[in-house]
C-alpha cells in the first residue's frame, strides 16, 4: 500500500522536521523581505514564469485586495475552492509550489507574528507578484531602508 494513501492519523508530526521548516520558511521571509527593501519591487523575477502566475493569477481574482490580506477570508471554504485548481495549474511549472511559505498579511509592514500568515508557494508567489507590478510593495524602501549614520567624529 502506498504511504500517502494511509490516514493522517497514523503519522506523528516529528518536530525535528518541523523546525527545520520553520528556519527554512523564515530564512526565505527573511531575504525576500531584504531584497523588497533593497531594489524596486516592480524589477524583481521571483520565479521563470512570473507572467503567467501573474496573468492568471489576475483573471481568476481581479478584485483580490492587496494592501492587507485577511486571513480568515484568504483560508474560507469558498476562497479555498477558489485558491485550490489556481494552485494545481502551476504543479508542474512552479518548484515546491505546494510548500509552506510565510506571507505578510498587512503589504506595509515587516514579517512578525501577528503580520505573518502561512500560505502555498505558489499562492505567496501569485500575491507578491501583484504586490510588486501594482506598486504595493514600493513603500517598503522608503520605510524599511537603512538610514545613512551620520558621522560621529
Amino acid at each position: 500500500m502506498d504511504v500517502l494513501s494511509r490516514p493522517a492519523e497514523e503519522f506523528e508530526n516529528d518536530q525535528a522536521v518541523e523546525t527545520m521548516w520553520a528556519i527554512k520558511a523564515f530564512d526565505h521571509a527573511e531575504v525576500y523581505f531584504n531584497i523588497l527593501c533593497s531594489v524596486d519591487p516592480k524589477l524583481l523575477k521571483l520565479t521563470p514564469v512570473d507572467d503567467i502566475i501573474y496573468k492568471v493569477f489576475r483573471e481568476e481574482f481581479p478584485k483580490m485586495e492587496l494592501e492587507v490580506i485577511n486571513e480568515n477570508e484568504l483560508k474560507s471554504t469558498k476562497e479555498k475552492a477558489k485558491w485550490r485548481p489556481y494552485c494545481e495549474r502551476f504543479k508542474t511549472l512552479v518548484e515546491d509550489y505546494s510548500f509552506g511559505t510565510l506571507l505578510r498579511a498587512d503589504a506595509k509592514e515587516d514579517y512578525k507574528e501577528e503580520n505573518t500568515i502561512l500560505v502555498t508557494r505558489i499562492q505567496f508567489y501569485a500575491i507578491e507578484l501583484a504586490r510588486n507590478r501594482e506598486g504595493v510593495n514600493d513603500i517598503l524602501r522608503k520605510k524599511f531602508w537603512p538610514k545613512p549614520q551620520e558621522n560621529l567624529d
